[in-house]
């Protein structure tokens, strides 16, 4: 197999650092075991592929719910297609992996032999041993030898890491590069979208983020002779709608005990400011360490972010779901019954949909702290991103209140920030420019704070001049969440 000396940029989004992972791998001096995790949809098996140019020793792809004597044979099948020459039977997975040394002894001995096994996680079916024979594979072989380039992927993120990376067995501390995909950011989706011919202005590229968020797959599907409005009724409300019935694959391939893991999902997506987990425990009856790994898992996903509380222990932490295709899921698709194939086209006026709108740019920005840093000119100074809330104390007359975005600087500055999705500039009213200064004052009192607060607005097109604008210190637009 020639090194690979060029990717195929103008068709990879991204994946700049993983590919350059990849390629010091490939030219190292001992043989590599690397692992690409990441949710569902990622991308995971695209980006190896177009690396490789499709090229491999041997490659075999893990089947969801088939048992090991149909994946063993399947395996074998692919190794003689590999191989053109018939293998022996083979009748487990130790049979398995002795018949791919076989064959990968016959390969010339100058070069990495790659062998891209993709969806791991599914080859380990109940009582097949099979991380027992891959772990005896790799260190029995493999890791004696200077020229094998091993590569697995897998959407059940937890899996990778509590099996493969976090193995406390043979395997302990073998996985020599460790990647995890996460989903596109503003940028990588624009770029992705331009790509495509996609002709649409930043204010729909939003939208659409605010929709299917960064996942490669969903945006796959957009017909770019249409607007955004036309494909999202063709692609959640029409007849046989393509994602309407997404949710349940998704969760249901990526987790074991899938009930459990959308139990957890379902009650943070009716408490969209997030909750605490002790809050998380008593709604759902989980608790200790298995609600522990639900939560890890969730977060390995990128389906559920941990916030700190300023000033506050780890323990006060705060989880929020932060996945855009799940929420919106459940805000309009799980309890939609109706036959209205124009659906969104008929109801994206409606103040549902505005408020809907406005919760996911709260998310997009939180998603994108380091581009609103970069816009503030602080992409050098040390911060720390955190959210506030206040319970409200009616004997002393205080009202409850939260700050869903804080970024403490270290030059002891603090920014309060306010994120605002609007179809212009935004307009600071004399009641909210009141209420953003009780609020400071409010926050100064509660934490004893002596750091200089400040008032940051993110808004999609700016905030409108006026008298009421003085309390703004500094902005940020969405044009300024596309940068890189």
């Amino acid at each position: 197999m020639p090194q690979i000396q060029s990717i195929m940029q103008d068709k990879l989004i991204s994946r700049k650092k993983e590919c350059e992972d990849l390629q010091r791998c490939l030219d190292s001096d001992r043989s590599e075991f690397v692992i690409i995790s990441g949710r569902r949809r990622i991308g995971k098996t695209y980006l190896i592929d177009k690396f490789f140019n499709y090229k491999y020793d041997f490659t075999f792809v893990g089947e969801h719910k088939t048992s090991a004597t149909i994946q063993i044979k399947n395996f074998m099948r692919a190794l003689h297609r590999q191989s053109k020459k018939r293998q022996p039977k083979a009748e487990t997975w130790y049979d398995a992996f002795n018949a791919l040394e076989d064959y990968l002894e016959t390969l010339p001995s100058d070069r990495k032999k790659v062998i891209f096994i993709d969806e791991m996680p599914w080859m380990d079916t109940q009582r097949s041993n099979f991380v027992s024979a891959l772990e005896n594979f790799w260190n029995g072989w493999c890791n004696r030898r200077t020229d094998i380039m091993l590569i697995a992927t897998g959407s059940a993120t937890s899996w990778m890491a509590d099996k493969i990376v976090g193995n406390q067995g043979g395997l302990h501390a073998r996985v020599t590069c460790n990647l995890h995909l996460p989903p596109f950011n503003l940028h990588e989706t624009e770029e992705y979208l331009r790509q495509r011919n996609c002709q649409w202005d930043r204010y729909q590229i939003l939208q659409c983020y605010m929709i299917l968020g960064g996942v490669p797959y969903y945006l796959s599907l957009l017909n770019m002779s249409d607007s955004l409005v036309q494909n999202i009724d063709w692609l959640f409300f029409t007849e046989g709608a393509l994602l309407r019935n997404e949710f349940d694959e998704l969760y249901n391939a990526l987790f074991a005990n899938a009930d459990t893991y959308i139990s957890v999902v379902k009650l943070l997506s009716e408490n969209k400011s997030g909750m605490l987990r002790e809050d998380i425990a008593k709604a759902t009856g989980l608790e200790g360490a298995f609600l522990s790994k639900i939560l890890k898992n969730l977060e390995r996903c990128d389906f559920i972010t941990r916030l700190s509380q300023y000033g506050q222990k780890v323990r006060n932490n705060i989880f929020r779901l932060t996945d855009f295709y799940t929420l919106f899921y459940y805000k309009f698709i799980e309890n939609n019954n109706t036959k209205d194939d124009r659906w969104w086209s008929n109801n994206m006026s409606s103040r549902s949909v505005s408020a809907w709108m406005g919760l996911s740019f709260e998310l997009v920005c939180l998603n994108h702290h380091k581009q609103i840093k970069g816009a503030l000119g602080i992409a050098g100074v040390g911060t720390a991103i955190s959210t506030w809330r206040s319970t409200a104390d009616p004997e002393k007359g205080i009202p409850g209140f939260q700050i869903d975005m804080i970024i403490e600087r270290a030059d002891r500055i603090i920014h309060l920030c306010e994120m605002k999705f609007s179809t212009d500039q935004y307009g600071i009213t004399d009641s909210y420019e009141k209420k953003l200064r009780e609020r400071m004052g409010l926050f100064r009192m509660a934490t004893k704070n002596k750091k200089s607060l400040v008032i940051t607005f993110v808004t999609t097109y700016g905030v409108v001049g006026g008298k009421h604008k003085s309390i703004v210190h500094s902005e940020v637009t969405m044009d300024d969440l596309f940068q890189a």
